[in-house]
C-alpha cells in the first residue's frame, strides 16, 4: 500500500460496508489496470447513459476512446466530468442462507475532470498505450495507425480526482445461529482464462506459416 490516497471524498465515500473500501491509491490503480473493461456514466440529451468500454491508465489519467460521433464521450467532454466504474469478479461467497451469500469481487468508482487529447504524437502514443493495456507487447507487432485512422478516433483524457475502492473477499460471514447447520459453507474462486489461439486464414495468414506473436504466448503463458 501507498501513503497517496484517492479519497474519501463527497462522491466516493463508501457507506454501505464501509469496512470493505479502501482510498488506497496502489490499489485503486492495480484493479483499474487488471479490469478487461470499464462502464462510462453521463447524461446524453437529456437522459442517464452507461457503456461499457476499454479504457487505458497512466499514473493519475485513465484514457478512454471511440469514434469522433460517440455521443457518450461527447457528453462527457461538454460536461467536464466523468464517473467510470470497473468491477472483477473474483468468485462465490456461499454462506448457510441465501441473505448472508455474495460474490467475490474487486471494484472501483473514480471521478474526475474530462478533455479531449488533441495532440497528433499524443494521440498516437495513447492508442498504442491501449494496445498493450489489452494486450502487454502487442503495440509493437502491429503495423502503425494511419493518418485517417487518427482523425477518425476521439481520445479522451479522465483525470483521476477522487476514487474509491471495495473489496469483498476471504470467509463467508455466517450468523451465530447458522454455523452448526449440516449445510456447505465457502468459497469458490474465479479466474478469466484464455484458450487456445486461433488463427485467421486469410490473407498472409492463409497458409498458416505465421509464428504465433510474443505478445500472445507470454499471455498464455502466463496463465500457467
Amino acid at each position: 500500500m501507498s501513503d497517496e490516497v484517492l479519497g474519501p471524498g463527497p462522491r466516493t465515500r463508501v457507506r454501505r460496508l464501509p469496512q470493505k473500501a479502501s482510498y488506497d491509491a496502489d490499489l485503486i490503480h492495480a484493479i483499474l489496470d487488471e479490469a478487461h473493461l470499464c462502464h462510462v456514466a453521463a447524461i446524453v440529451n437529456g437522459r442517464a447513459v452507461t457503456l461499457p468500454t476499454l479504457h487505458a491508465r497512466e499514473g493519475r489519467a485513465i484514457y478512454l476512446h471511440g469514434s469522433q460521433s460517440n455521443a457518450l464521450l461527447r457528453a462527457v467532454v461538454e460536461s467536464g466530468e466523468a464517473c467510470l466504474t470497473v468491477t472483477l469478479y473474483d468468485g462465490l461467497r456461499l454462506a448457510r442462507s441465501g441473505f448472508e451469500s455474495s460474490i467475490a469481487y474487486r471494484s472501483v468508482v473514480a471521478y474526475g475532470a474530462a478533455t479531449i487529447v488533441e495532440d497528433d504524437e499524443e494521440k498516437r502514443r495513447v492508442l498504442d498505450l491501449f494496445v498493450d493495456a489489452i494486450l502487454p507487447g502487442r503495440a509493437i507487432e502491429v503495423r502503425p495507425m494511419t493518418d485517417q485512422e487518427l482523425r477518425l478516433t476521439l481520445v479522451v483524457r479522465l483525470s483521476i480526482d477522487e476514487a474509491s475502492a471495495k473489496v469483498s473477499s476471504g470467509p463467508t460471514e455466517d450468523v451465530a445461529g447458522d454455523l452448526d447447520l449440516p449445510i456447505w459453507s465457502g468459497t469458490v474462486p474465479a479466474r478469466l482464462w484464455f484458450d487456445a489461439p486461433v488463427p485467421a486464414r486469410d490473407g498472409a495468414m492463409a497458409e498458416g506459416d505465421v509464428d504465433l506473436p510474443a505478445s500472445v504466448q507470454r499471455l498464455l503463458g502466463g496463465q500457467r
